[in-house]
Formats: structure tokens, sequence, C-alpha cells
């Protein structure tokens, strides 16, 4: 299990190795696939609703982002099915198309050449969650020999190797929202360290009774039962966050082997990294730093930035120290901010890694992906949120930002291609 980046990582030994995006595969509310769930995020199509997976009639929370139209066995292997909970399923599908848009076969690379880093904040808790219901209510017999490794957080990592035959040095990160910048920066070093290719990035899935339980318990939850109302970022009547499931994977290749294999290259990773809160009451949120740390890590000013990708936790408290730290940065409305997970709810370290593949989508696409309409925005969140439509924008540089419980701060800085 590999530990978040520190808080001067990305700073360490990048000259001279890029790191080039040359795949995306997402599995996400709104949409199996990059172009389907894309295409609803530019409609801005709003994921989210009474959840379904199963009976929360006796919760506080009733909402989620669910990912609709998703054939288990359409997409995984009958031997696997017995062995993986839903989100190990989710991203061996993603991983599957990452690796087929990047154009990649593993096995045409050399030994060790080509490994995987995931984030997982939860590992597979419905999963987990039959296994246990099984041991209270019947005993031990009818508990699985696959609960041994389906619910660990390395699970994804681990088949997702496994299936593609991924030898090359693997890892996985937990830093909760945080962590699927986190896995993408572990994979940014892989690459300086000599590797060719790593499919990196997040997911997690945690829609279910014990994952809800959990996430009432920490806090931050909408209750609103109106999905227009539930989660509005940096709004005047922001009331807390919802639950999503998904998330994104990439192919982070080394530049100069993805040019030699005539790869397209959809942008590049030029800067991350991540910081740490000091304890309550002992200093201020350090998200600003982590935004530094990144610019300062991909050489760019904080000028050059043409959109943010906000982490938008949707709670008035955490929008106001986001806010203020947009404003520290950029000065007020000094730069379009976005939160299209407002559109699917909160991925876990699903959330973060999705952000990054839409900010590589609006590079591509030189378009903003709209925020769910906000209401009226904050007084104390002066920030330029594109809500309502897409926004046409000249895009070359795109900041993603994203906050862990715990105190965990990322961020990276993405190139678009050269048109």
């Amino acid at each position: 299990m590999t530990a978040p980046a520190s808080e001067h990582s990305g700073l360490l030994g990048t000259q001279g190795m890029r790191a080039a995006v040359t795949g995306i595969g997402v599995v996400a509310p709104g949409g199996v696939g990059t172009e389907a769930w894309w295409s609803a995020m530019l409609r801005g199509q709003r994921a989210i609703g009474p959840v379904t997976r199963f009976d929360a009639t006796g919760y506080s929370a009733g909402l989620a982002g669910e990912i609709t139209g998703f054939d288990d066995a359409a997409h995984v292997p009958d031997k696997l099915l017995p062995q993986t909970d839903r989100v190990t399923r989710l991203a061996l599908t993603a991983a599957t198309e990452a690796l087929t848009t990047a154009h990649l076969d593993p096995a045409a690379l050399p030994d060790y050449a080509m490994g995987v880093v995931t984030a997982g904040g939860a590992g597979g808790f419905e999963f987990g969650q039959r296994e246990l219901q099984a041991l209270w209510s019947k005993g031990s017999r009818h508990v699985g020999a696959y609960q041994s490794f389906a619910w660990f957080y390395a699970a994804n990592s681990g088949q997702i190797s496994i299936r593609h035959k991924l030898r090359g040095p693997s890892g996985v990160v937990v830093s909760e929202q945080a962590g699927g910048l986190d896995a993408v920066a572990q994979a940014r070093r892989q690459l300086r360290k000599g590797g060719h290719a790593v499919l990196t990035g997040g997911f997690d899935a945690t829609v279910c009774p014990w994952g809800f339980t959990a996430h009432l318990a920490a806090g931050g939850m909408s209750t609103s039962r109106d999905p227009a109302r539930a989660y509005l970022p940096f709004s005047a009547d922001a009331c807390g966050h919802v639950v999503g499931e998904g998330g994104a994977l990439l192919v982070l290749e080394d530049s100069d082997v993805a040019h030699a294999r005539g790869a397209r290259v959809l942008a590049t990773v030029e800067g991350c990294a991540a910081t740490f809160d000091p304890a309550p009451g002992r200093g201020a949120p350090r998200l600003a730093d982590a935004a530094r740390l990144a610019l300062a890590d991909a050489d760019i000013a904080a000028a050059d930035v043409d959109v943010v990708f906000a982490d938008a936790a949707g709670g008035r408290d955490a929008d106001r120290a986001e806010a203020a730290a947009l404003t520290e940065l950029f000065g007020p409305y000094g730069v379009p901010v976005t939160a299209p997970k407002s559109l699917t709810g909160r991925l876990g370290a699903g959330g973060s890694a999705l952000d990054l593949a839409a900010a590589l989508l609006a590079l591509r696409d030189q378009v903003i992906p709209p925020t769910a309409r906000a209401g009226p925005l904050a007084d104390d969140c002066p920030v330029d949120l594109v809500t309502g439509a897409a926004r046409p924008a000249g895009l070359r540089h795109a900041l993603v930002l994203a906050r862990g419980r715990g105190g965990f701060n990322a961020a990276a800085l993405v190139r678009g291609a050269p048109r």
C-alpha cells in the first residue's frame, strides 16, 4: 500500500520526463464509457437520484449518483464474478477501455515495463458487507474464501494487473477523495524511474447499507430528497454532498515512448503535488499550497491556468475555504471554475480521477463542462462558476483540485496537446 505524495514530492526529479496521457476509461454516473459520460456532462445531465441499489427509506440520506445500465456479466469474465466486488468490476471495465483507447497492448512492451497504480478509499465495501452478514447470521462456514481479498483496497490494482499481465511496479493509494490525483502522482514517479507506462486513477463504490452508514457517521452528506437541491457547491443554499460510485483510469506513458510508438497524446501531466492540513485549530487549510506546488512543478504561473476543476465539497465551510484558496491564487472571479461532480455525486477516490478525465476532455474539446445549476452563488464564494450550460473557451492548462477526509489535499496541472 503506497502512501500519498508528500507535499514536495511533485517537485523532485521531474526534469527530462513528461507524462503523457494516451488513454481514458470511465464508468461513472451518467455513462458507461468515456464518451457517453462526457456527453452527459456537457449536457449538464444530472445523474443523481433516489437510491435504488438498496432500500434507503430508513436512512436520513436517500440520494446517490448511481451507475445505470452496467451489466456485470457483459464486462467481466464469468470466473471473476464470484471473487470481485462491484467496484473492482467497474475498474476492470475502465481499464479495458483505457488500454483500448490508448491502442496499447501490454504484451508488446518489455517485461515489467507497465504497472498499475490505483486509488480506493473503501475497497470492496458491498462484498465485505455480504460476507459479514453471512458470518453473523449463519456462521463462519458460510463465508467464502474470496472475502480474504475482495474487500481489500488493493483488489482493483491486483485484478487489473492479473487480467492484463501488468507486471511492472504497482501499488494502491488510500487518501479518500484526493486519492485519484495522488495515484497519478505515484504513477508519474514510476515513469520517472524508467517505466514505460502505468495504468492509473481511482474507483470507489459505496452505495450500500454499510457504505451509507459510514458516510452518515462521517458527516457532510446532504439529507435533501430533492436531486436538484441536494448538492450545490459554492451556493448560498449548499447543504452537503451526495455520494456517488465509479471513477476513471488513465494510461500514463513516458512521452518519448508514446511518441516513438505513434500514440495519440491527449495531454501531459505537467505538475502534481500534495499537502496535509494541520490539526484543527493549529493552522489554516493547505489546499492553496498544494495548488502552488503543482504550478511550480509544472513551471506554470497562476495567470496561465485557464480553468479549475474544483473539489467542491458542497458544505458551506468547506466551500468557503476552497473559494478563499482560489481567490488567493487567482483573485476574485479570476479564472473559470467548474465542478462536474455536482452532476454525479462525490465518488471517493474515483472523484478526483474523474475530474482529471474531465479536464483532459475539456482541453481536447475546448469546452468547460457545467456545474449543476446552483441557485444564488454565495457572497463569500467569489468564483467564476460555470453553471447551466457548457462554456466554450480557449484552454491550454487545467488545474484539478481535491481534498480527502483527514486533511489530504492534492493538485494536478495538465496541459493540452498542441492543436
